[in-house]
C-alpha cells in the first residue's frame, strides 16, 4: 500500500535516499539537480517546509508501507489561484500507473484543499512516461518552452469546481 502525504520534516531521510538513488534514472529526461542540492540538502529541506508554511507551495510525498518515497509531486508558485504542477517518480516504480494516479489526487486536492482553478505542467519532449502521464490526467499542451536548454512542452489543466 502506498499514500500521499504532505512533506513533513520527518520525510528528510527518505526523501535524500530517493533523490540520490534516483539521480541518474531523473537525469535522463529532467534537468539534473547538480551537486550543491545534496550537500546541503538538510538546509533546502528545511527552507521548503518553510516556504509551505507560507501557502507559497504545497509539497507531497508518495511513500510506500516501509515509509521510503516512491515519488514527489509539488505544487508551486501558488498564486491567483494557479500553480505549477512537478512530479517525479522512483525508477522502481516508475510504469505501473502511480503517477497517473497520484497526478489525479493532486489535482483533485489543488481544487478541494487548496482552492486552487488551474495547474500548468512542464516536461521535456524526451520524457515520453511524463508526457503520457499529463494527457491521461486532462492536461492540455499549449506551448513550447526550454528546460535547462532542453526542448519541452508546457500543459495547462483547469480545475472544475
Amino acid at each position: 500500500m502506498t499514500g500521499l502525504e504532505r512533506l513533513a520534516e520527518h520525510h528528510a531521510d527518505a526523501l535524500l535516499r530517493f533523490e540520490r538513488e534516483n539521480r541518474a534514472w531523473f537525469a535522463r529526461t529532467v534537468p539534473d539537480r547538480g551537486d550543491d542540492y545534496f550537500t546541503g540538502f538538510a538546509a533546502r529541506h528545511a527552507a521548503l517546509l518553510a516556504e509551505q508554511a507560507t501557502g507559497a507551495c504545497h509539497f507531497h510525498v508518495l511513500v510506500d508501507d516501509d515509509g521510503e518515497v516512491l515519488g514527489r509531486f509539488n505544487l508551486v508558485d501558488v498564486a491567483d489561484g494557479s500553480a505549477e504542477l512537478g512530479y517525479r517518480v522512483a525508477e522502481r516504480a516508475a510504469g505501473r500507473g502511480l503517477a497517473t494516479a497520484v497526478v489525479r489526487q493532486v489535482c483533485d486536492l489543488a481544487r478541494d484543499e487548496y482552492g486552487l482553478t488551474r495547474l500548468t505542467a512542464e516536461t521535456t519532449r524526451d520524457n515520453p512516461g511524463s508526457l503520457a502521464v499529463l494527457r491521461r490526467t486532462g492536461f492540455t499542451l499549449v506551448g513550447e518552452v526550454l528546460l535547462d536548454g532542453r526542448p519541452g512542452l508546457r500543459h495547462v489543466r483547469e480545475l472544475a469546481g
